[in-house]
């Protein structure tokens, strides 16, 4: 029976599980599971990290995913305040990395403001592991001076000003490494191109990324929205535009994705 017995001193732990490959969780992630009486998790975040929680540890579901019904942020924050007042350890367990659109940022400010302790345990960000799983660097010598992570999501809030410049990206020279662009895709692709960025840019979409049930497509700029519809391409999804997309492998990858399956 869980008693859920409070420590001395409540704290919260924003945990990052990871692109989904639960054996791409850290280290460090794997000892905090183990320290926390409580968990909060992410639907993007796989249930199989959850194997390093302790046996006496309340897990609590808090969906958040793009195109479906989600647990509201405040009351997510509210269930942190509650645990970690009573004196429990608390663990907020998201998918990637909690700062790399997580919003680990807007938790870590509300539990400073309320003066309760938290630590913010780094995790693998699909940004960069899911592209690797095709093959496909983010930076490479010769195609890309950097790499730019942009969100296709504007702010539900319709504050102005939240929509990435498309045009400035099209002319940035980098790599665009899109998360939850999905739905947004035919329109990303367009303000793109409407920027300068030649059709012809190499592009991948990449869904459930380092999952066994892996599915990606590779095309162009122009042909990429067509070529995920084709495919039936959804959430949770990680696009990728830049020369780099040349170096995919994408037999090889899945392959290796269904011997792991």
């Amino acid at each position: 029976m869980n008693t859920l017995t409070p420590p001395r001193t409540g704290k919260v732990y924003l945990i990052g599980a990871g692109p989904g490959d639960p054996e791409l969780l850290t280290l460090k992630a794997v000892r905090v599971l183990g320290l926390c009486d409580v968990l909060l998790v992410d639907d993007l975040a796989d249930t199989a990290v959850l194997a390093h929680a302790r046996p006496d540890a309340r897990i609590v579901r808090v969906g958040k995913r793009g195109g479906c019904r989600s647990t509201p942020q405040a009351f997510i924050e509210r269930l942190m305040l509650r645990y970690a007042r009573s004196g429990h350890v608390v663990g907020r367990v998201k998918g990637g990395d909690p700062f790399v659109f997580g919003r680990g940022g807007e938790e870590m400010l509300t539990l400073r403001k309320a003066g309760i302790a938290c630590e913010v345990v780094s995790g693998l960000s699909a940004g960069i592991a899911v592209p690797a799983t095709l093959g496909v660097p983010v930076t490479h010598r010769g195609s890309a001076c950097g790499v730019t992570f942009v969100t296709g999501h504007a702010r539900e809030d319709g504050v102005p000003g939240q929509e990435p410049d498309w045009a400035a990206l099209a002319r940035c020279g980098t790599t665009l490494v899109i998360y939850m662009g999905m739905r947004t895709l035919p329109r990303i692709a367009d303000a793109l191109q409407a920027g300068g960025l030649p059709a012809g840019t190499p592009a991948c979409a990449i869904q459930n990324g380092t999952r066994g049930d892996q599915r990606s497509v590779v095309a162009t700029l122009a042909t990429l929205p067509q070529a995920v519809a084709d495919a039936q391409l959804g959430s949770p999804a990680i696009v990728v535009i830049g020369e780099v997309v040349n170096l995919a492998d994408i037999a090889e990858q899945a392959e290796a994705l269904s011997m792991r399956a």
